[in-house]
């Protein structure tokens, strides 16, 4: 099936707040931008995929994701990482594509082997598949067939929101734990996490100068 990955990505200077004690805002801004290239050389290596779709308002993603030959989209509303993924989904429905795999630009340690397990899993739409977070709460990708198969309700407890959703369209759905998609960065905790993980090339050298 015809899959576009979406990748909401928020501005630079909204991104991370919590690591305010941690990180400097130059740091911080860093950080994502380096999290966010991994993420996007990830999703942009893999052959299952059929196109690559990055909604933000931020001026050096839009560069970078250009660059790598992903299309972009503005965030209109900038309202949070579900709002953006309609955005995304609205796209994938116009352009015919069967699937929508939503991603978010803090996982670093997303890799082929990951995707490829995502991805590969036989699925007859309607169908759902969740990763969770290392703490089985949050969403860390949802791969939805077809892209509209439910709407996005990322957040803190987003795992169960999006297992009743599924259940209320009538969508088989299906958890997928992903090591490569488990690590999400937001807090102090992630941070010293990630230190320890298998992160991309542009994370890790932006982890060694902090």
């Amino acid at each position: 099936m015809r899959t576009l990955a979406i990748l909401p990505v928020k501005r630079f200077e909204l991104a991370k707040t919590r690591l305010s004690e941690q990180l400097r805002a130059d740091q911080r801004r860093r950080l994502a931008e380096a999290m966010v290239t991994d993420v996007l050389d990830a999703l942009r290596s893999s052959r299952q995929l059929a196109a690559v779709l990055v909604v933000t308002n931020e001026p050096a993603v839009a560069a970078l994701a250009q660059a790598r030959g992903a299309g972009v989209l503005p965030d209109p509303a900038e309202s949070g990482q579900s709002a953006a993924a309609l955005v995304g989904i609205a796209h994938a429905l116009a352009g015919g594509f069967e699937r929508a795999l939503l991603v978010p630009g803090d996982c670093p340690a997303l890799d082929q082997q990951a995707l490829s397990t995502l991805l590969e899993r036989p699925t007859s739409p309607p169908a759902v598949t969740i990763v969770s977070d290392r703490a089985g709460s949050g969403t860390n990708a949802l791969l939805l067939a077809p892209a509209d198969a439910i709407e996005p309700a990322f957040g803190p407890g987003s795992f169960a929101r999006h297992r009743a959703l599924a259940r209320a369209a009538g969508a088989a759905w299906h958890a997928e734990p992903l090591p490569g998609l488990l690590l999400d960065i937001d807090t102090p905790e992630d941070l010293d996490a990630l230190r320890s993980a298998r992160a991309g090339q542009a994370t890790r050298a932006v982890l060694a100068e902090l």
